[in-house]
């Protein structure tokens, strides 16, 4: 569980699961490997994406080294 707070001021968590702030990617080659070697499909869920990625008003990916990459949302498309 962490805390990261947001350039807009809002404060970021991943306590509460599920959340509306951390999102689960692979990569295309993440992807690949996980489908050659899935056994079950509850095997999924012990994978772990090399990224971790936060959004709020930007998107945030972290490894684990801390944050590598910050990006601002210049339209969001959504229909809540």
């Amino acid at each position: 569980m962490a805390m990261f707070k947001c350039d807009c001021g809002k404060a970021l968590s991943n306590s509460i699961v599920p959340n509306e702030i951390q999102l689960v990617i692979f990569t295309d080659l993440e992807w690949e490997l996980i489908q050659e070697n899935i056994q079950d499909g509850g095997d999924i869920f012990d994978v772990q994406p090399k990224y971790d990625v936060w959004q709020c008003s930007r998107v945030y990916v972290f490894s684990n080294k801390g944050l590598i990459m910050q990006y601002r949302i210049e339209k969001d498309y959504r229909k809540e």
